[in-house]
């Protein structure tokens, strides 16, 4: 058969690549690649660098999408399959939804794809495709293929080695679909084929695109420890907990093994509000010394702070950009709060009627979809542009980089591309080419 696996592209200028580059490969995509059997032709189409072709013949169409791309994955889908392909959705979003991802294509797959991806093309050749296909049992992360990089375009990626080496999480936070899509606690690759593939890679800075590489201390120290014994030095970073402050060694490996910067979920400087969305393992009283030490260590952070949480009032955008800038971390993602289909918060906020807009585009966290406890929604949004624009300024910049960083010529350009972005966000915002969703749509 001839195959096509489909990456839809962001249309919210906050998030979308420039058509020359972008910043990570679809990683998912190239590994359903490599669970293919070779028989199949088999296409990478990455909407991001490149149009698509409706007119162009396919025997399935594959695309996988998280909530905010759901509607333009559903154009696709509906583009080839007037064309006569058959058309396969999953991801986040169908996973989550699958009644409403089923009438945009012939078959949905539910959760993870091992197993389900080999039997539903199966089905498909015998001419007995199911329109559901799910796992009743989490697979194995024991003897995973080595994802298609072959079927790249990889020097369009700024980072094109992407490797995950964990799935799961136990945090449980109401607002995130990982714990509802992955799981409630780690799964494992084995360290040792983990080390196999990090030493067939090409290139030298890797990304880990686990949702917590620290999660689980005693394998995090495993796999740096044979990181570091790698033969070709690497650069890498990941997501990572805040707890891994606390562990003194863990520390140690994880610089000692090539580790440059971790995404850090702060989320809130409330402790009501962690408690509240489950994130009680983080302890605000140990926000600062615990930045303080992963610097120590020559680790650069990205700290992710949440807006709109029902302890917010409008005093929280200008408390979280000081603290953020006072503790001079290199990067900051702000995100209004959102309820994704699937998730407790979600639920939540079902039962309390405080959902004002279920168009799924609008669910980019740059957007607000819910009515927030104590202020309004046009405050919510004005704060949270107010704090990209702030955090990101050239001032912000030069105070919290300076020059004497380590790596700051990466991290000056990882800012300057960030402000880049976010002005271009506020210009589409101000013009009316872009707009943020209303109270009047809801419901």
């Amino acid at each position: 058969m001839k195959i096509a696996l489909i990456a839809p592209a962001w249309h919210d200028p906050l998030w979308e690549s420039e058509k020359e580059k972008s910043i990570f490969p679809p990683l998912n995509l190239i590994t359903l690649a490599a669970l293919t059997p070779p028989k199949h032709e088999l296409t990478i189409l990455d909407e991001s660098l490149t149009d698509l072709d409706f007119d162009a013949k396919y025997d399935l169409v594959g695309i996988s999408a998280m909530t905010a791309l759901a509607p333009r994955a559903y154009e696709i889908a509906d583009g080839f399959r007037k064309n006569g392909a058959r058309v396969v959705l999953g991801g986040m979003h169908p996973s989550a939804l699958p009644e409403e991802a089923g009438a945009h294509a012939d078959a949905v797959v539910i959760g993870e794809a091992e197993g389900s991806w080999q039997r539903l093309l199966a089905d498909l050749e015998d001419g007995k495709l199911q329109p559901i296909y799910r796992q009743h049992e989490r697979p194995s992360l024991e003897h995973m293929v080595h994802p298609r990089r072959d079927l790249l375009l990889r020097d369009r990626y700024l980072v094109p080695e992407t490797v995950q080496t964990t799935r799961g999480c136990p945090f449980a936070c109401s607002f995130c679909t990982v714990s509802q899509f992955f799981g409630k606690s780690f799964r494992f690759r084995p360290v040792e084929e983990v080390i196999h593939e990090v030493a067939g890679l090409e290139g030298e800075v890797i990304a880990f695109i686990d949702d917590n590489i620290v999660g689980h201390p005693g394998y995090a120290r495993r796999l740096f420890t044979e990181l570091a014994r790698l033969p070709k030095k690497i650069k890498w970073f990941s997501q990572g907990s805040l707890n891994i402050a606390r562990d003194e060694e863990l520390l140690q490996l994880a610089a000692a093994s090539g580790c440059i910067g971790l995404f850090i979920g702060f989320e809130s400087l409330s402790p009501g509000n962690l408690k509240a969305v489950g994130k009680a393992v983080n302890r605000v009283e140990e926000y600062r010394e615990a930045i303080k030490k992963i610097h120590e260590h020559g680790i650069a952070i990205e700290g992710a702070f949440v807006f709109g949480l029902d302890e917010d009032d409008e005093s929280v955008f200008e408390r979280t950009v000081k603290f953020a800038q006072e503790n001079r971390l290199e990067a900051a993602q702000f995100g209004i709060l959102t309820p994704f289909p699937g998730t407790p918060l979600r639920e939540a906020m079902e039962r309390e009627g405080r959902i004002t807009c279920n168009d799924w585009s609008e669910y980019t966290i740059s957007k607000v979809v819910f009515e927030p406890k104590n202020m309004s929604a046009k405050t919510l949004q004005e704060g949270f542009n107010w704090a990209w624009q702030e955090f990101y300024s050239l001032g912000s910049i030069s105070r919290r980089l300076g020059l004497a960083k380590k790596h700051a010529a990466i991290l000056w350009a990882l800012n300057l591309n960030i402000r880049k972005r976010f002005n271009h966000f506020l210009e589409r915002l101000r013009s009316g080419s872009f707009t943020v969703p209303r109270p009047s749509l809801a419901k």
